[in-house]
């Protein structure tokens, strides 16, 4: 069946994972340990970030899990902090974060617009960052969909989110790509009946990823030729 939309996860597809985050790993530790480097070390153990290396493992909750997640695995060294208010720092300096775009998106993104096909992110991010992180980069206004975990359809590998953008665009989601750098994001593409399309922008390699994708490419950028002319 042909593809008429290509659905992106965000971080480590449309932008380079460990080029983006590491800042946003330290930037976010040194606040939430009260500015004290030990302290912050500790917690990004916690979530499977080396602080000093600024380096993330490639299991770490932080690149494929919500900020409900990553903030559930921190409370317990945080005493006297709340859920939605770690949830509100992790949104906070995430939306901070400068992205280093995986190719550059406003002439990749025109020439998927220019094929006649739909675009959409969905991210486990929170939304308000996700259209943050586009905006910095003026490409937010290409997407005819943008969802975040807190956007009411779930979060991945849950299929929720995937099924709405094919909704929104009134297309089955077999005529759909889901394109993305983690398992979390070929799960939900399997789930919601999509072509998955895998991206080696994150942490994962292709040997993780491919027993769950249809193809396996080194960026986004490659997708053109993957269509075909």
């Amino acid at each position: 069946m042909p593809i008429d939309a290509l659905l992106f996860d965000k971080d480590g597809t449309l932008f380079d994972f460990a080029a983006t985050w590491g800042a946003f790993g330290r930037a976010f530790l040194i606040r939430i340990g009260d500015g004290d480097a030990a302290r912050a070390a500790r917690l990004g153990a916690m979530i499977g970030f080396d602080f000093d290396a600024a380096r993330y493992a490639r299991d770490s909750v932080v690149i494929a899990g919500t900020p409900g997640e990553i903030a559930e695995v921190l409370l317990p060294e945080l005493p006297g902090v709340s859920h939605g208010a770690l949830v509100d720092m992790i949104n906070e300096e995430s939306a901070r974060a400068p992205q280093v775009q995986a190719v550059p998106l406003a002439p990749f993104l025109d020439a998927m617009r220019a094929r006649g096909l739909r675009l959409g992110v969905a991210t486990n991010d929170g939304e308000a960052p996700a259209r943050a992180h586009l905006g910095s980069v003026g490409v937010a206004d290409r997407f005819d969909f943008i969802a975040g975990f807190d956007s009411g359809h779930g979060a991945k590998p849950g299929p929720g989110q995937l099924l709405a953008f094919a909704a929104r665009i009134g297309l089955d989601p077999a005529r759909v790509a889901m394109v993305g750098d983690s398992t979390h994001d070929m799960m939900a593409g399997r789930a919601a009946g999509m072509t998955t399309v895998a991206v080696l922008t994150g942490m994962a390699g292709a040997e993780d990823l491919s027993p769950h994708a249809d193809v396996v490419l080194p960026h986004i950028g490659h997708i053109d030729d993957w269509l075909g002319h």
